[in-house]
């Protein structure tokens, strides 16, 4: 079997997005830059694909025009380790035009939706003690940015 790549549809900005999404993550790098041709359907010699690597993973940012935009319907899901990992991603995910949204998601100034979630989250609502999973629940549907001392509490009760 080839590689799996996630494929996602800019209109213009795909250079420009690929380079601040692996500017944000270690192990990180654009592998390729295609450019259309004669044929179309873009400019000649304007940018049509972006291969990229976030965080070890493949993804291949096209270049397509307007005619699709991103939705909530697809997202990235980035497992933080800490308050501070949380924090710093949250600010440079949502500057200049991006826009926090509920429960830990944001949308970036390009329009993709992120979750920006504490791995303790995942501990706290996936154990087997679900009086506790509904309290953390229950505390995390009040957020936008999540914070883990509020989780925490929850979790104790």
């Amino acid at each position: 079997m080839k590689n799996i790549s996630t494929f996602l549809w800019f209109d213009d900005q795909a250079e420009e997005a690929a380079a601040f999404y692996t500017s944000l993550f270690p192990d990180s790098r654009i592998t390729r830059v295609t450019r259309y041709g004669e044929a179309g359907p873009g400019v000649p010699g304007s940018v049509m694909t972006v291969d990229f690597v976030l965080a070890g993973r493949a993804y291949v940012a096209l270049n397509g025009g307007p005619q699709f935009t991103f939705t909530e319907a697809v997202s990235l899901q980035v497992e933080c380790d800490d308050q501070r990992e949380v924090d710093e991603l949250w600010a440079k995910l949502t500057a200049d035009g991006g826009e926090p949204g509920p429960c830990g998601w944001l949308k970036d100034r390009y329009g993709f939706s992120w979750q920006i979630t504490p791995r303790v989250l995942l501990d706290l609502i996936g154990g087997e003690d679900r009086a506790k999973a509904d309290r953390v629940m229950a505390t995390m549907l009040r957020m936008q940015k999540l914070e883990i001392q509020p989780l925490l509490d929850a979790a104790a009760g």
